[in-house]
C-alpha cells in the first residue's frame, strides 16, 4: 500500500501530542487531580489534558482509514474492482488477525508498559484493544456496501448517547457485556485483580467505521480532497457549537457560567471522553479533518518530521510508554524514595503520593522523549520498509 503523506502527518501529530498526556499521567506531581475539574484545575493544566483529547479519536479514525486503503488503495478506480475476491479474503483475514494481535498486545506488552506490575493486578481495555476489536468487526462489516458501513457509523456516533448505563443489571454477564459495548466500568477478576473497561467497543467502532468510509476520499485528486476535508471539518465544528450551545443532547457534562469568561469557555469545551460523547467526537474529529486538509500538499521540515512518527505508530506507542515509565521511576528514586515505597498495584504506576514533577518539568520531559524517539522511529521505519519478508513486522 502506497503511503499518503497527509495521513502520516496527521497520525504523527497525534502521536506527538499523545506522549504529553502520558507524561502528565506518569510524572506530574498532581496527576491524581482531575485536570478537567474546574474547581481545582488551572487553565494550562486543563489545556494540557484537553489538547490530548484529539489523540484517541484521531488514532482510531486513521486506523479505519488505513484499513480502507489496505483493502482498496488510493486509486480512482471503483473500490469494488480494486482486488480479486481471493485477494480481498486474504486482506480481510489479515485485518481480522491483526485485530486479535492488537487485543493480545493490549493485555500483555501495553498493560505492562502502563503499570509495570508483573502481577498484572489491573487489566485495562483501552485504545489498542478497542482498535483491535474494531478491526475484527470491520473485517466482517467490510463485506457490505460502503453506504451501509457509513449508516452504521452514523448510527453509532449520533445514537450511542441514548444508552443509559443505569439500564444494566447491577451484576452478572449482561452488565459486563453491556459495559464492554457501551460504557466505562470496572469488574473484579478474583480477590486481587480488576478488569477496567475504559474504551467501550461500540462508540469507538463508530469512529473507526467513519475513518474507513473517509478512506474513499483519498481516491480523489489532492486539491479536491483538501477542500472536502476542510468543509467536513468545519461542518463538524459548526455542529459541535450548535449542539453544545443548545446543550440538550450529545454529552452528559453540561456547561455552565463560571467565575470568569475563561473558565466559562473551559466549561463549554469540557466534554466527555469515557465513553466518547457525540459532542466530544464532533470537536475532535472536526479538528482532525482540518489537520488532514492542511497537511495536503505540504512538504516541509515539520511535515517530514511528523511523517516519521506517523509511519511507526504502534512501535512509537509501545516504546514511548516504556521510556516514560522508566523516566518516572528514575525521578522517584532520585527524589529519595526507595523501591519498597513504590506502589504498583491499583493502577498507581509505582509513583508514591507526593512524588513527581511540576507541569513545566513534565513538558520538558515530553519534548526530550519525543526528540529522542525521532531517530529510533526513523530507523524502525527504514528497517520495516527494507525487510518486507519479515511478516511479523506488519503487526507492529
Amino acid at each position: 500500500m502506497k503511503r499518503l503523506p497527509s495521513i502520516d502527518v496527521a497520525r504523527g501529530l497525534v502521536m506527538v501530542i499523545m506522549a504529553l498526556d502520558h507524561a502528565r499521567d506518569l510524572l506530574h506531581i498532581h496527576a491524581d487531580q482531575s485536570p478537567t475539574n474546574l474547581a481545582t484545575t488551572t487553565p494550562i493544566l486543563f489545556f494540557t489534558r484537553w489538547i490530548t483529547h484529539l489523540c484517541a479519536p484521531g488514532f482510531v479514525f486513521l486506523a479505519g482509514t488505513s484499513v480502507y486503503l489496505y483493502f482498496y488503495g488510493a486509486s480512482k478506480a471503483s473500490p469494488l474492482g480494486a482486488a480479486t475476491p481471493a485477494e480481498m479474503r486474504s486482506r480481510r483475514r489479515f485485518v481480522f488477525t491483526r485485530g486479535l494481535v492488537l487485543v493480545g498486545m493490549e493485555f500483555t506488552i501495553v498493560n505492562f508498559g502502563v503499570f509495570f506490575d508483573p502481577h498484572f493486578r489491573l487489566f485495562i481495555f483501552e485504545v489498542i484493544a478497542t482498535i483491535g476489536t474494531g478491526m475484527i468487526l470491520l473485517s466482517i462489516l467490510s463485506r457490505v456496501r460502503l453506504g451501509v458501513v457509513a449508516a452504521i457509523a452514523a448510527m453509532l456516533i449520533f445514537g450511542h448517547d441514548l444508552f443509559n448505563p443505569g439500564m444494566l443489571p447491577a451484576t452478572g454477564p449482561v452488565r459486563f457485556i453491556g459495559s464492554l459495548l457501551f460504557s466505562l466500568n470496572v469488574f473484579p477478576l478474583g480477590p486481587d485483580r480488576l478488569f477496567l473497561i475504559a474504551y467501550p467497543v461500540l462508540p469507538w467502532l463508530g469512529i473507526l467505521l467513519a475513518g474507513f468510509v473517509a478512506g474513499r476520499l483519498f481516491a480523489l485528486p489532492a486539491d479536491q480532497r483538501k477542500v472536502i476535508l476542510l468543509r467536513l471539518g468545519l461542518a463538524a465544528l459548526a455542529l459541535f457549537v450548535l449542539l453544545r450551545s443548545i446543550d440538550l443532547y450529545g454529552d452528559p457534562i453540561r456547561w455552565a457560567k463560571q467565575k470568569n469568561a475563561l473558565f466559562t469557555f473551559l466549561s463549554y469545551i469540557n466534554v466527555n471522553k469515557y465513553p466518547p460523547s457525540l459532542i466530544f467526537t464532533l470537536v475532535t474529529l472536526g479538528v482532525l479533518l482540518l489537520v488532514l486538509s492542511a497537511a495536503e500538499g505540504h512538504d516541509n521540515r515539520t511535515t517530514r518530521v511528523l511523517r516519521v512518527y506517523g509511519q511507526a505508530p504502534m512501535f512509537y506507542f509501545i516504546v514511548h510508554f516504556y521510556i516514560l515509565h522508566a523516566v518516572m521511576l528514575i525521578v522517584v528514586l532520585l527524589q529519595g524514595y526507595h523501591w519498597a515505597d513504590l506502589p504498583f498495584s491499583g493502577g498507581r504506576f509505582g509513583r508514591p503520593a507526593g512524588a513527581g514533577l511540576s507541569l513545566a518539568a513534565v513538558y520538558a520531559v515530553w519534548i526530550a522523549v519525543v526528540v529522542a524517539l525521532y531517530p529510533v522511529c526513523k530507523w524502525y521505519g527504514q528497517y520495516k520498509q527494507s525487510h518486507r519478508e519479515k511478516k511479523w513486522l506488519r503487526y507492529l
